[in-house]
Parts: C-alpha cells; structure tokens; sequence
C-alpha cells in the first residue's frame, strides 16, 4: 500500500476503506507518510468529501493512533458534552457540577481558547491554586469521589488530531465538514464517555455561520458517534450574539457561579437546562426531559449545584472562596441579578469583586449613540473586542489576562435610551482600549422597532433525525 495511491483515490472521488485510512493515519503519527503528502490528502477530502462510514472509519483512525480514557472503573453511564466554540459560552462551568449534582458522572476534558472563542480552562484558571493538569488515576478518583472533574486533555490522547489540524491550520483545510467532524468526534470517542451531548453553534460568534452548515455538520457528528456505539445527539444553538452578558476569563466564571447560585441570564441559564436534561436523559437519571429539567431546577434552587463546583475547585487545588456566590462574598445584592452598571464617568476604577478572583484596573462603559432597541450584537465583533484587551490568544503560545474581558449591559430586543450603557470594557492596558471601542461600538446596532428575536434553542437531531424549532 502507498500513500501516492490512496491520495490519487480519493482525489478521483473514490472512496477509502478502515484499512487505508489506518495506514494514511498511522503512518502519519509515526513520521513514515510526511506532511507533504498528508497535505495533499486533506486537499482532496476538502474537495471531494467523504461518505458518512469512511468518514467514521477515519474518525476511529484517529482515535487509535494514541491512548484511550477508561471510565470503566466509575460507577453509572458517563455523559459527556462538546461546544463548538462560541462568545461567552461558559455552558461546562455551570453544566459540569449541575448534571454531577443530579448523578449523573461528568469526567470532562476541556480545552484552552484560541481565537474569539473561549476556552474552559483558561476560565477555570482564573481561580488561585486551581490546576487541571491532574494524572489519569487522580482524574478518575475525583470523578469516583465527586462525581466531576473537568481537566486539560492527555497529550497522548488522539496524537493525530494535533498533528492533522496544525497541518490544516497552514494549508486551507480547515474548513471541512468531514474534517471537522473526525477532530471533535475522535477527542469525544477517546475519552472514554458513553453518550455525548453535542452544543453545534450557529451565528455571526460560531464556527458555522449558517443554520444549514451546522445542521450537516451536527448530522455528522452524532452518525459518527452512533457507528462507535456511542449514543449522540446535538443541539443547534444560536451564536448570533454573545451567550449571557460575560465575556472574558474570570468575569463569565463569576456569572457561571451567580447561575449556579440559581440566577444568571437567562439564556445561559436555559441553555444550561435543555442541554443538562438531555444529559440526564442518556446518563439515565431521568426518564424524560421534563422530568431533568425540574430536577436541575431545584438543583440551582437548593444551592447544590454550586456545593458540587465548589467540591471539584477544592479537589483540583483551588480555592473554593472564589466560587461562593456574590451575596456571600459581601458585595450584596441579589445574586439573580444583573450586576448594576458602574459609574457613568468615562473610565472608572475597577472594585474588588471578591479579593480571589482577577479584577481588571479599570472599567470603561460604551454609551448608546441614540434612543431605540438593540437590533444586532455581533457576536464575532465582541469576541474580537475581548482578544484585543487580552482575554483570548492569536496563537496557541499567546498569553492571556484573566481579568479583562467585556459586560454586556443591553441584548438584542432591548429598548436603550441616549448615553445609557450599552456595555463595559474591563481593561489593564490603556493602549488597547481604542481598538477594543472601535469593535464594540460596530457590534451593536440601535434602531426605532423592538426587532423579532430568534429562539436560543434551533434544532434538535438524534439517530432518528431533525426536529426544527427555526429554520
């Protein structure tokens, strides 16, 4: 078998068997097929696609060029949920400890952001002494003790998927539905879970911009996860603004902390709910979603939801004062609210929220330029606001600032008067305050009529199919 004739095959549109693709993978983490030829590969899979069972079979290539997580040794079905990436999306903060609360093990492995989109991580270090870099042995102890944990992923996980997207990254592959779906669906399958819950995101902030791109792409995924026994399903989620009001490191863990105090946003509060319930449903702790849903709500209610964050931040090192909620923490106020808008001055010091978390030095607030309603909050351009001021990286190499990052103070649909604040920029750097500006004020638009909003909620597929909610 030569790599020459596998490429010339599927650059034909022929279609290529486990066993070539075996050898195409294999070879390549070993060094025996180079990067000029896996290049050309992913050119002619970018071009001619893969049919459904190749793309599963390159999927399971790629899972078998390194360690798989054995989960075998924690008691109950293990669920496990995959984001595609979007603004403000701190969904596994609130969801990791809430679905653990309700019995259901979370044995979750995160990564670190890249681009406009945030990672888990990078929020979870926000809070002093947390690690998440942990050994096999202690992962799967904590998830037996408490039911969750949420850490960075092995380096000897899926070593092709990291070799395979860096070469994407160079060559103009990266945009590939079976691509795509083979590298998030082989970290998923390597780890070890029973059933995976997928959060496709679709909008101006996510990685498919459009419904139907995210609909053929959360149909792969949940194909790919049926063939290898797991069960899947995926939700598409709208991404056209930012999730909740956060955006920015250790500012979307404390609202991840206010929702699980039983407040927050409302959308992140709902998203948290449907997608938490589903994961019941296939973890076994519900018969139906109703029934998941009431019991996730008294969960938030109860204050054991945020005990079960609080028990996994002490396990990991971390200091479980930073995740106690701001009423405890001596702020005052109600914990379900919104924080009230600072000071109306042009820049204002930042207060201390809680004296653990990082705080930004100053806050600057974005004025509205007329009277009207919130018709647009481009999710893209916030992010980008957010990467300027330093809470995201350009490169994987890049440093962040746990502090910074931006508040939303008004969403789409709601009325704003002149010079009421649209939003806050938390900020260390003056130099990078213009920029940061010039992308938030572009991000909004106000206009006369309250604009129809789109459901948070846009599709559900499982293995039986699609039900729409939004075209």
């Amino acid at each position: 078998m030569r790599a020459v004739d596998l490429i010339l095959k599927k650059r034909d549109g022929g279609t290529l068997s486990r066993e070539e693709l075996d050898f195409l993978v294999q070879g390549y983490v070993r060094g025996e097929v180079p990067d000029y030829q896996m290049a050309a590969f992913l050119m002619a899979v970018y071009f001619r696609g893969m049919e459904p069972g190749e793309v599963a079979d390159l999927t399971m290539a790629m899972v078998e060029s390194g360690d798989r997580m054995d989960l075998g040794s924690i008691p109950g079905i293990k669920v496990d949920k995959h984001s595609t990436g979007g603004v403000g999306d701190k969904t596994t903060l609130v969801l990791a400890p809430l679905v653990a609360a309700a019995g259901v093990p979370v044995a979750k492995m995160s990564g670190r952001g890249l681009g406009h989109s945030g990672g888990t991580l990078d929020k979870l270090e926000s809070i002093p002494g947390l690690t998440v870099d942990i050994s096999p042995d202690r992962f799967l102890e904590q998830v037996r003790r408490i039911g969750v944990a949420v850490v960075g992923q092995s380096r000897r996980l899926v070593p092709a998927d990291g070799k395979m997207y860096a070469l994407r990254d160079v060559t103009g592959t990266v945009d590939s539905l079976p691509l795509i779906a083979s590298s998030v669906m082989s970290k998923k399958i390597a780890a070890g879970a029973d059933a995976i819950v997928l959060d496709v995101k679709t909008g101006s902030g996510a990685f498919m911009k459009d419904f139907d791109a995210a609909l053929a792409l959360a149909r792969t995924m949940v194909d790919i996860g049926e063939r290898a026994g797991r069960h899947t399903r995926a939700l598409i989620t709208n991404m056209d603004q930012p999730l909740g009001h956060a955006v920015g490191n250790a500012l979307e863990l404390r609202e991840a902390v206010v929702t699980l105090a039983g407040g927050g946003p409302p959308d992140l509060r709902e998203l948290c709910l449907v997608l938490g319930s589903h994961m019941l449903v296939l973890g076994g702790a519900a018969r139906d979603l109703a029934e998941a849903r009431s019991r996730l709500e008294e969960l938030l209610v109860s204050g054991a939801a945020l005990a079960r964050l609080r028990a996994m931040v002490e396990a990991q090192g971390g200091d479980p004062r930073a995740v106690l909620p701001p009423t405890v923490q001596g702020q005052g106020g109600d914990p379900r609210a919104v924080p009230p808008p600072r000071p109306s001055a042009a820049t204002a010091p930042a207060a201390p929220a809680d004296g653990l978390l990082p705080v930004a030095r100053c806050v600057h607030p974005v004025p509205a330029r007329a009277d009207g309603y919130v018709t647009r909050v481009d999710a893209l351009l916030v992010g980008r606001a957010a990467m300027v001021l330093g809470a995201g990286r350009a490169r994987k190499e890049d440093l962040i600032d746990p502090a910074v990052g931006i508040v939303l103070r008004r969403k789409v649909g709601d009325p704003v008067a002149r010079g009421e604040p649209l939003a806050e920029v938390h900020y260390n750097d003056d130099d990078r305050l213009p920029a940061a500006l010039e992308l938030l004020e572009a991000a909004y638009r106000i206009e006369g009529q309250r604009p129809p909003v789109r459901p948070l909620i846009m599709a559900l597929v499982t293995r039986d199919g699609v039900e729409r909610y939004c075209a």
